[in-house]
């Protein structure tokens, strides 16, 4: 089992962050979008980065919300479309 340290030197840490800072404002990408091979590596790495990344554009598989009305907000400001709570994955940038 890979246990990655979450420290930018670490490279498979250092490319999921650069992947979530490419995600433009408007869209959204899942955790496995990020990394297939490890979307809660993803979860782990926004948990405990230091680094300011826009962490709202990423949500779960399903179009759920992680972290709730201000992640929702944010995404919101930023013209993301919504279906009820969830992000309308159908029509994401």
């Amino acid at each position: 089992m890979y246990m990655a340290r979450t420290r930018r030197d670490d490279p498979r840490v250092a490319g999921i962050i650069d992947r979530i800072r490419d995600i433009p404002r408007g869209s959204v990408q899942a955790y496995s979008d990020i990394d297939p091979a490890a979307p809660r590596l993803v979860g782990r790495v926004l948990a405990t980065t230091h680094e300011d990344v826009p962490w709202h554009r990423v949500v779960r598989a399903d179009g759920s919300i992680p972290k709730g009305r201000r992640q929702r907000d944010l995404l919101l400001a930023e013209g993301v479309p919504m279906k009820g709570d969830r992000v309308d994955l159908s029509r994401r940038g």
